[in-house]
């Protein structure tokens, strides 16, 4: 992707069902757990390089005994640090005899991170501060193993102001929704002990409630009251581990069981790896439901909230998700194939005369459909000028033919040791130009067009700081950018770092085509809109953004983006093709969200949030949405 941008978050559950004596027989270390939890961490180290927390819990600890750990990290290498600390604790415990490693009862009681329960989180702060105090995971009551809960996620609430948080708290959005569930779970635990209070006395409590309380009705109360994208993730002091997903699966969350293990994440390769299984034996967790593995070990889906109409995230295929996963992997080369047509109608059909390459690194599958796609249409023109030739083969006229090839090349080249250190703006955008590099002498100059595929345009700033004119100082005639994604027009507000309308390209074309066509006031009268909804309080009722962009065509909005971001300096000509919408749904007809394509969001608040950044945008306010 051209333009990095700051997205979902990872979470990681594991949940031993045997003693620890077991894994230390059968696989040589009392540690299974832990080793586990940090191979599904470091195999989604995509999803987060802010920093990155784990939480143990034991089982049946006595009374006295430390039964929570947490251990957070903000560093670079945060992964890196929390485990090599973690060890380096454990080494010590151990060092003045060594046999002790061996005795699985004596490390449960003495040594940290030796819980039945863990959890593991990768987080990627889309708003708010970086600091280790917002790092996940989130711990209440520590002290009590009956009301203490452990809580971390990869969520976006849009009405996070209505749970009690405000943006000049100090107080991060994750410490709210635990507020929340720990409210219904102290809630389900005096319920428990009106109702029997002889069961629940003194040392009685915690095991009375951890053997009857409702758990799932703890989340379903709590789960009630959110509005957005979310995959919770949590531990109780009473045993219960859980990961819930939001009724719409906005958020990806997978799970394996087998007599030994659950284990919950947010890719499915990454379980697969860790654990060596098939991705055939990995399920999705269903939407609006949570599962939950019981004190004793059982595991099961609970309906938490009513599901809506599906709309996984879509971006989560195209960019997001590590692209080893097979589903992913053949829905990115998918979308670069439907954009054959397209880019050949571009160039003219005129493939002897073009070269095609992609932005590293992450459009890299989705070059190998669109190279499929190519060949394709290649071969079949190979087979009609085989077929003029009437029988009468000549081999030199055949081999000609034969010889034909889509002409790919390795043209762009990103550096990825050049750090952008300047903030003055002359400066740094001198070094942003220098961030992708060429491999020279790959195109024949003033002959030659460029096609480069990239999986998505945010905000075109890259594209015209340095990608474009780096491919012109091959001087090709023609440079046309292709993006595997359609046109991001409006905010995400469910965990993506897309929430400010002024920063999008797409945003940036309309306003410029209304401004040509004059009618600039159209922008003035969604305005007024907006605010009376927003008296009304009712903004969630409809996304008046989308008037802003009905007078054209995506053809019109993708010629003046392809103005944008074309540099005064550059001399050959700039083409933009986007994919279409139709398209990603063909290639990715399991993930149909597309707000930020379409508009059309899943959630009430997510309709709220974009007319929420329209009225910052024209009210020149440089803050996100969300709030």
């Amino acid at each position: 992707m051209s333009d990095p941008i700051k997205h979902e978050c990872g979470i990681a559950v594991v949940r031993l069902r045997k003693p620890l004596q077991f894994y230390k027989d059968k696989y040589g270390t009392a540690f299974y757990g832990l080793n586990k939890l940090y191979l599904l961490m470091e195999k989604q180290h995509n999803r987060g390089q802010d920093g990155a927390g784990i939480a143990s819990v034991k089982l049946h600890t006595q009374t006295g005994q430390r039964f929570v750990d947490r251990f957070r990290s903000n560093s670079k290498h945060a992964i890196s640090e929390i485990f090599e600390k973690i060890h380096e604790e454990i080494d010590k415990t151990v060092k003045l005899n060594a046999q002790l490693m061996d005795d699985s009862e004596w490390l449960k009681k003495n040594v940290s991170y030796t819980g039945e329960l863990l959890l593991g989180h990768l987080r990627y702060g889309t708003y708010g501060r970086n600091d280790l105090e917002s790092c996940h995971p989130f711990i209440s009551n520590d002290r009590t193993a009956s009301g203490s809960l452990v809580l971390a996620g990869n969520f976006n609430l849009t009405n996070i102001e209505e749970l009690g948080w405000h943006p000049e708290d100090h107080n991060p959005d994750t410490a709210v929704v635990l507020d929340r569930i720990s409210f219904h779970l102290d809630k389900e635990i005096e319920r428990l002990k009106q109702e029997h209070p002889e069961e629940t006395q003194g040392d009685a409590l915690h095991e009375y409630v951890s053997e009857h309380i409702n758990f799932a009705n703890v989340l379903k109360n709590a789960a009630e009251q959110f509005d957005g994208g979310y995959v919770l993730e949590g531990l109780s002091g009473l045993g219960y581990a859980f990961v819930m997903r939001d009724p719409n699966g906005i958020r990806p969350c997978y799970y394996y069981m087998d007599d030994e293990v659950v284990v919950a994440a947010s890719e499915r390769p990454a379980i697969q790896t860790a654990f060596n299984v098939m991705a055939k034996d990995i399920k999705e967790l269903s939407a609006g439901h949570a599962l939950i593995v019981a004190p004793n070990g059982e595991a099961k889906e609970h309906l938490c909230r009513k599901p809506g109409v599906k709309k996984s995230c879509s971006f989560e295929r195209i960019y997001f998700s590590r692209g080893s996963d097979i589903n992913i992997y053949e829905e990115r080369k998918t979308l670069g194939r439907l954009l054959t047509d397209q880019v050949l109608e571009a160039i003219d059909y005129d493939l002897d005369n073009t070269v095609f390459s992609f932005i590293p690194n992450t459009a890299e599958a989705a070059f190998y459909g669109l190279l499929k796609g190519l060949e394709d249409h290649l071969n079949k023109d190979k087979e009609k000028e085989i077929r003029k030739l009437n029988g009468e083969i000549n081999g030199d006229k055949l081999t000609k033919i034969l010889e034909r090839r889509v002409r790919l090349e390795k043209i762009a080249i990103k550096d990825a040791k050049l750090r952008t250190f300047i903030t003055e703006d002359s400066q740094r955008n001198d070094l942003v130009s220098h961030v992708y590099d060429i491999n020279y002498g790959s195109v024949r100059a003033g002959r030659d067009r460029i096609v480069v595929l990239d999986d998505s345009i945010v905000r075109g700033t890259t594209l015209r700081q340095s990608i474009i004119r780096m491919l012109d100082r091959l001087e090709p005639v023609q440079i046309v950018i292709v993006s595997s994604a359609p046109q991001i027009r409006y905010p995400d507000c469910y965990g993506i770092d897309m929430s400010k309308m002024g920063e999008f390209i797409a945003f940036q074309a309309a306003v410029a085509l209304l401004k040509e066509k004059g009618n600039e006031d159209m922008m003035e009268d969604v305005y007024q809109e907006c605010i009376k909804l927003k008296q009304q309080r009712n903004l969630e009722s409809v996304n008046l953004v989308k008037q802003l962009y009905e007078p054209f065509t995506s053809e019109q909005l993708s010629d003046k983006i392809a103005e944008l971001v074309t540099h005064k300096e550059v001399n050959a000509e700039v083409k933009v093709i986007y994919q279409t919408i139709e398209n990603l749904h063909k290639a990715c007809p399991k993930h149909l969200g597309d707000w930020y394509f379409s508009g059309d969001y899943p959630t009430a608040g997510g309709t709220r949030v974009v007319n929420r950044a329209f009225i910052h945008y024209m009210e020149g306010k440089n803050i996100r949405a969300y709030y």
